[in-house]
């Protein structure tokens, strides 16, 4: 069985925050479902017979790594990519410092930036919610590579 990241990486719409947001919940599709597929994939002890669950774990561990890895590069790229607009916008804001709408352009992106910001914070939180569901139910199955 293999597990689903439900989103590609590289998908991350960096210039409209909403879209940002939907592909990132879409991309944690696996940690929002891990207990599910915990229940429905690694046996209990008395069903340990039936299932190969060293196999399930370990796939599950792939899967989650991968999953965490690839929204993690994807939300860095467009802090990348928001932070070059915000420095852009603050040259053009020196040259012109009483254009309105490039102060409220600006004012729009660093707050964009802000909140994409705040998304690794969630992450986090996301991830560490989803090791320990892990190795509460596969620890005895499979023993992760020590991760960095």
């Amino acid at each position: 069985m293999r597990f689903s990241m439900a989103a590609p990486a590289g998908t991350l719409n960096c210039e409209d925050f909403s879209m940002f947001q939907e592909v990132l919940k879409a991309m944690r599709n696996i940690d929002d479902r891990i207990i599910h597929a915990l229940n429905t994939t690694v046996p209990t002890a008395s069903f340990s017979g039936k299932v190969n669950a060293t196999q399930t774990c370990k796939e599950l561990y792939e899967s989650l790594l991968e999953a965490h890895l690839s929204r993690e590069k994807a939300i860095k790229a467009c802090i990348t990519e928001t932070s070059a607009v915000v420095g852009q916008l603050r040259e053009a804001r020196a040259k012109e410092f009483d254009n309105m709408s490039l102060i409220k352009q600006l004012r729009k992106e660093q707050t964009k930036l802000k909140f994409m910001q705040s998304e690794l914070n969630v992450e986090e939180v996301v991830n560490d919610r989803s090791w320990k569901v892990f190795n509460e139910r596969c620890r005895i199955y499979f023993t992760p590579p020590k991760r960095s």
